[in-house]
């Protein structure tokens, strides 16, 4: 049985245009299609209806949907059994099989949506496309693949079917960074992680993925051209066989977390976060988090803590319980700590610096966090919500990859644009004081770091105005729905 969150919208609102949207698992999946249907409810008069999987029915999800304004209901898929796959199966192919399996019951609902809402088009990230065979059996004839991500991201993915043709071998074993038209220079290593091990199945899912987005009637990117002007450049020529890219960025939380409060642990948590910042000098604290799903090692969450403690800086952070299994854990479903994690802090750290930091367990209002004036640099896993919050938001960044697309968006923001510092590996605490003190303080690097972000936010800003690149391009999308019909 299908499990709706909040009504579809029906009444009136059934004449106006319906999408369909399908989040696979993972905030960062949800959060940007969630801003998307918002902006075209606002703009366009869109109604939508937002899909997630049963995998992903955590409270903090449940709690983010049910904010979701009228214009936009939601549903979860029914649970499809997975207990055939391997323990420590990668995410990837986790995802990758929910979605495909999901088919049927997608279709089913595709088709029941049709019956009460005019659904102009279906919309799905690129770990669902297989989900656009949903849509063709319930007669949706649009459909769109939506890129959470990035142009260097979207890149790879187009041109991995060949690439995974005329590379013998492993892609992080590439003697020479790779290098894609208009793309920063990306070192093996640092590619997508599903794409490090060819004889991992994420690796065959990721090029079944990728041959199938051409399928597309348009890519939507969760990116605007400042932040990757050279690729932007080239993914928006017209290629024959490719679809239409269009930069729509940025999609992030546009309303402060008092919405959304339930989604976190006690509010009283959050509530003391933005008084002790409150208490700070401006642009002095950095905000130290690994977004909803990463977790770091044992020894690297030591390090980064003393190293904390060595810069002297003001610090937030919020604090994860470690894994030493991985950088993805049970925190990519649902991302409170399982366990106290302050626990795993060197001995004698929370006392030592109890009047330069300030520690939260699992989650904090990072909206608030980050435009709070306090706030002059994010220690962050470079995650594309994060970044493109960080960036709008005008907060330079210390990078810190994790996994998935981290590590790649890490170089192009490290070394080619310049909006970050990245700490290099093995990551010591000699090190990490040295960055954290330079993002905040200094007066070479750190100076151009936070130069570099002030000019990508007014880029950003000024692109989602009335007139703005990004909702040109949006426009330019739905400029057919209102009488097109399905």
């Amino acid at each position: 049985m299908v499990a709706m969150d909040n009504g579809a919208p029906n009444g009136p609102s059934a004449h106006h245009p319906h999408l369909v949207m399908l989040a696979t698992p993972g905030m960062g999946h949800l959060i940007p299609l969630a801003e998307l249907a918002k902006r075209l409810a606002t703009r366009h008069g869109v109604t939508a209806t937002l899909i997630a999987f049963a995998s992903t029915a955590s409270a903090m999800q449940r709690a983010f949907l049910a904010s979701l304004p009228p214009s936009i209901a939601s549903l979860h898929l029914p649970p499809v059994d997975l207990s055939d796959l391997p323990h420590g199966t990668a995410i990837e192919t986790l995802m990758s099989e929910e979605s495909a399996r999901s088919v049927p019951a997608l279709t089913e609902v595709l088709t029941k949506l049709k019956e009460t809402n005019r659904v102009v088009a279906f919309i799905t990230d690129p770990f669902g496309v297989d989900s656009f065979d949903a849509a063709s059996n319930a007669g949706v004839d649009r459909r769109y693949l939506f890129v959470p991500s990035n142009l260097h991201g979207l890149s790879l993915i187009l041109h991995l079917p060949e690439l995974d043709l005329s590379i013998p071998g492993e892609l992080r074993d590439l003697a020479e960074p790779l290098q894609l038209p208009g793309c920063v220079p990306i070192p093996g290593k640092d590619l997508l992680s599903p794409l490090q091990d060819k004889t991992n199945p994420c690796y065959t899912w990721m090029v079944h993925h990728a041959s199938r987005c051409t399928e597309a009637d348009a890519i939507l990117v969760n990116s605007f051209d400042a932040v990757e002007p050279e690729v932007a450049a080239v993914l928006q020529q017209q290629e024959p066989g490719r679809p239409a890219v269009y930069n729509i960025g940025p999609l992030i939380l546009t309303e402060t977390e008092s919405k959304v409060v339930n989604m976190a642990p006690p509010a009283s948590s959050c509530a003391a976060c933005l008084d002790w910042l409150d208490r700070q000098p401006a642009r002095s604290v950095i905000y130290v988090s690994f977004g909803s799903g990463g977790a770091l090692p044992t020894e690297q969450m030591r390090e980064l803590a003393l190293g904390l403690e060595l810069s002297g800086q003001r610090f937030l952070w919020v604090v994860r319980s470690p894994s030493d299994e991985g950088a993805v854990n049970d925190n990519y479903y649902n991302a409170e700590s399982k366990k106290d994690p302050f626990v795993f802090l060197p001995e004698g750290f929370i006392k030592r610096t109890k009047d330069v930091g300030f520690l939260v367990s699992s989650w904090a209002p990072q909206i608030d966090v980050l435009t709070h004036q306090a706030t002059g640099g994010f220690l962050t896993h470079c995650g594309w919500n994060s970044t493109l919050e960080s960036l709008v938001h005008g907060v330079p960044m210390v990078a810190w990859p994790l996994y998935a697309e981290q590590h790649q968006n890490a170089v192009m923001l490290s070394e080619g644009i310049g909006a970050a510092i990245r700490v290099p590996e093995p990551r010591r605490k000699e090190m990490i004081a040295e960055i954290v003190k330079e993002l905040i303080t200094g007066e070479g690097k750190g100076a151009a770091v936070r130069t570099t972000v002030a000019n990508l936010q007014k880029d950003a800003l000024d692109g989602l105005k009335e007139d703005g690149a990004a909702t040109i391009a949006l426009a330019e999308v739905v400029k057919n729905w209102a009488f097109g019909e399905n």
